[in-house]
């Protein structure tokens, strides 16, 4: 059994996705350091409760869904306050599709440990579907390649001064000082999109900048999504005209760029709203699902 980092927490949120967590939890038990504390925020999702893997427990907080949606900002927040509160100095947070590579806590703990005024991002590999049987832990090494739209520095390697746009909470570590200089996650963001790259620029305006540890690599497991994202067109509307107001522009632009393509949305001034004709505003036939 590996050693526990004190004072080293991992959070995630779920709302179903429990063989996912699963996965996640046994490659945290399986890592080279553990967490000494691993929440788990479950979002309207009541049959989700604590379970220990290989003497790594997980304990559970629940937080009702919210009227527009699943409160994903909230929830992280959540996360995060209960792993101060019980004495974390440093906070992964992993997106529960994500299985933490051998390192990755290790790593975060020290780079958090020795530039805590950064926010600390790791690359993550976004698997193919799982074979046979599942994803087993000492193949994910071999599949190893790293999403070409962010950095993805080798391991042992840092890139400083990272854009605040490109941050994610797929895979994220704070300080417990700088996560209270930068406030959270905002929770006026319900459902998909935009709490990101407004947590990346609230940051940034706290004098937080972004910063990626090569060696802190996670793998997304494959699940079906669409492309563009057709069944998230409310909360991207939403949230993206939220970030407008607190921000001065639009974010998920390429997103609702290719709605307009197939003529859900259309802009209109300063503002993008729903359109087209057929059943629920959707004017052609939905794209399938896919890998992004």
């Amino acid at each position: 059994m590996t050693s526990a980092l004190p004072g080293v927490a991992v959070v995630t949120i779920a709302h179903g996705r429990h063989d996912h967590l699963a996965l996640q939890h046994r490659s945290l038990a399986a890592a080279t350091a553990r967490p000494a504390d691993y929440v788990v925020v479950a979002m309207h999702d009541p049959g989700l409760g604590p379970a220990t893997v290989d003497g790594l427990g997980r304990r559970v907080r629940h937080l009702p869904r919210h009227p527009e949606g699943l409160p994903l900002a909230a929830a992280r927040n959540l996360g995060v306050t209960t792993a101060l509160e019980a004495g974390a100095e440093v906070v992964v947070v992993l997106d529960v599709d994500c299985a933490a590579g051998p390192g990755l806590v290790a790593s975060y703990a020290e780079v958090v440990r020795e530039r805590p005024g950064h926010l600390w991002c790791g690359p993550v590999t976004y698997l193919p579907p799982p074979p046979s049987g599942g994803y087993r832990l000492d193949d994910l090494d071999d599949l190893d390649d790293p999403h070409p739209a962010r950095p993805a520095p080798a391991p042992g390697e840092v890139v400083l001064g990272g854009d605040p746009d490109l941050f994610w909470s797929l895979s994220f570590a704070v300080h417990r000082d700088t996560w209270r200089r930068v406030g959270g996650f905002h929770e006026g963001y319900v459902g998909y999109g935009a709490e990101d790259t407004d947590l990346g620029h609230t940051a940034a305006a706290a004098g937080v900048d972004l910063a990626w540890a090569g060696a802190a690599r996670a793998y997304h497991q494959h699940h079906p999504v669409s492309r563009p994202p057709v069944e998230h067109l409310d909360d991207i509307l939403r949230n993206g005209r939220r970030f407008r107001d607190r921000w001065g522009r639009w974010a998920m632009t390429g997103w609702l760029e290719e709605m307009a393509e197939l003529g859900l949305v259309a802009r209109q001034g300063d503002d993008w709203v729903r359109s087209g004709s057929g059943p629920h505003g959707y004017a052609r036939p939905l794209p399938a699902t896919v890998r992004p």
